[in-house]
């Protein structure tokens, strides 16, 4: 009996050391669970690599073009003053004559995939095929051409006769002076021809008209590029036509031949070859310059006095594009000139 009285202290004690063990390793375990609640980590973005985005690739800067270089993404009358021009397109009006697209119309962004258009660099597209409709019944070829219209979009004003539409040249009576728009005058243009017909007869092939003076029923200045199937280059000449009405027009070469068989020209222009050209009148005196880069300018002036333009009545007007001088080869086949530069004045009183 004295020695199980003995034993209970030391049964206690292990109890009480066995009971307090058990309290602190649970505490522990609660303690930890307490530390991860408020000390949560920080988790991982859950980015893919490949789903970020690109650094953006520098970008070409915009083409600014409020330099005066011509825009291709413009309408032609947006790059060039057309202001007192309007259009001839081989287009039926409904009458059987070519279309005419007015002043007004030209001005508020006309272009034609077909005939008309801005080209790749900006330049102003004129296309004429062989086969269109013409502006007259007395007209015997196509053409996509601007005829000046110095009255802009006054319709008011006549557009033929010695009207605010025309001008005159510096010798005509002094009445058709004041009657008209104004008197002499200058036209430059800067162009390439690009295509020119290939079929049809030899008198025919490869000739276009680019640029004229047009009066009543004559025409005081045509300048002609020609390119002969077998050349690599053209020529470049123009006809003076007085008003006899006999037929007397006078030929004037200038770069090449215009001959039908002509050699190809040592000197000549090729195709898609920027060249100028510069009509000038003043007066009786008519000159006609054609101007390319590091060449001599070629120039020639023909003395109008007995062409019969210097009396009263007669009026002129400027035109610019192409004047298509094949009605004979395949019906698709067609000029093709670019401008990139077109201006003119007059002398006013």
């Amino acid at each position: 009996m004295r020695l199980a009285m003995k034993k209970l202290p030391y049964l206690f004690v292990l109890l009480l050391v066995s009971f307090l063990t058990f309290n602190c390793s649970s505490n522990t375990d609660d303690l930890d669970e307490v530390e991860q609640e408020e000390t949560p980590t920080t988790p991982e973005e859950d980015t893919d690599p490949e789903d970020e985005k690109e650094p953006e690739e520098d970008k070409e800067p915009e083409e600014d073009y409020d330099n005066g270089e011509l825009n291709p993404n413009l309408a032609p009358s947006e790059n060039f003053d057309l202001s007192t021009w309007n259009l001839s397109v081989p287009i039926n009006n409904g009458n059987g004559t070519a279309l005419n697209i007015s002043v007004a119309t030209l001005n508020n962004g006309y272009k034609d995939g077909v005939y008309f258009y801005t080209a790749e660099d900006g330049g102003m597209v004129f296309k004429c095929p062989n086969k269109g409709f013409k502006t007259s019944a007395n007209t015997s070829y196509t053409r996509v051409e601007l005829r000046e219209m110095l009255r802009g979009t006054n319709t008011g004003i006549p557009t033929q006769g010695v009207t605010k539409n025309n001008w005159v040249f510096g010798t005509a009576p002094e009445e058709d002076i004041k009657a008209a728009y104004g008197y002499d005058g200058e036209m430059t243009a800067t162009l390439a021809v690009n295509h020119v017909t290939t079929t049809g007869k030899n008198s025919h092939i490869g000739r276009v008209i680019v640029g004229q003076i047009h009066a009543n029923d004559d025409e005081p200045v045509r300048i002609y590029y020609r390119k002969l199937p077998n050349n690599e280059l053209g020529s470049i000449y123009f006809a003076h036509e007085p008003t006899d009405g006999n037929g007397s027009e006078q030929w004037h070469e200038l770069i090449g031949s215009r001959s039908n068989s002509a050699s190809n020209p040592s000197d000549g222009i090729a195709l898609n070859e920027k060249f100028s050209y510069k009509i000038h009148v003043e007066g009786d005196a008519l000159t006609v310059t054609i101007s390319r880069e590091g060449k001599d300018d070629v120039s020639k002036t023909v003395d109008m006095k007995n062409s019969g333009f210097n009396v009263g009545g007669q009026y002129m007007y400027f035109k610019a594009g192409v004047y298509n001088q094949n009605n004979s080869g395949e019906d698709n086949d067609y000029v093709q000139a670019t401008f990139y530069a077109l201006e003119k004045s007059h002398t006013m009183l």
